[in-house]
């Protein structure tokens, strides 16, 4: 059965789309391309970053409103955790491999972080798992951790830089980070390449 809903991340609309119950017919899925969510369970969905900190960086969010982890419930905690391990599989296919072979999830690593509350550096009023492909080559260690605290890693300043206004008769607004939000259509385009993805797994 099919029902339309709208996503939202804290305050952000970050989809309207067509969700399948995937429980009661696992054959079926449909999406509206508009997007950036690339999978989802009855629980909680995952989203393609505004702003990554690195290629393959994503989001898994739960439904439920909260600021804090210890405000889930243990079914919600089961099933953020569980999709954060699908979506690894999924990430270490492509991060991982090379053209001809797939990755897995032990050909590389990953950054698992969630920031719990507004001095580990949320900015989204939401709780949120980020997840961060690290390659054989990667050279940056544990700076990733000093990035994410900065406007680098401002994903609500990221989403409200797409409505920011525009000042007129003033000087234009420097940015701390060269490093600018992305588009919806490129983000779009890489849901959708992981929405595929995902579906391989089920």
């Amino acid at each position: 059965m099919s029902s339309k809903k709208v996503v939202h991340f804290g305050p952000f609309e970050v989809t309207d789309q067509v969700i399948v119950d995937r429980f009661k017919n696992r054959s079926s899925s449909a999406h509206l391309s508009s997007s950036q969510v690339f999978y989802n369970t009855s629980l909680c969905f995952s989203l393609v970053n505004i702003k990554p900190i690195l290629p393959g960086h994503v989001l898994v969010i739960p439904y439920r409103k909260v600021q804090r982890l210890t405000e889930l419930t243990q079914d919600e905690v089961t099933d953020l955790f569980s999709t954060v391990q699908k979506v690894q599989k999924m990430l270490a296919k492509k991060y991982f491999g090379t053209e001809t072979i797939a990755g897995k999830p032990e050909d590389g690593s990953f950054n698992i972080t969630i920031q719990d509350g507004k001095f580990a550096g949320q900015t989204v009023p939401h709780v949120h798992c980020h997840i961060i492909p690290r390659t054989k080559d990667s050279t940056e260690g544990d700076g990733l951790y000093d990035r994410l605290q900065t406007e680098e890693g401002n994903v609500g300043g990221g989403f409200w830089d797409q409505n920011r206004p525009v000042q007129e008769g003033k000087f234009p607004r420097i940015e701390d980070s060269d490093r600018k939000p992305r588009s919806a259509e490129v983000m779009n385009e890489e849901a959708a390449l992981y929405r595929e993805q995902m579906s391989l797994l089920d």
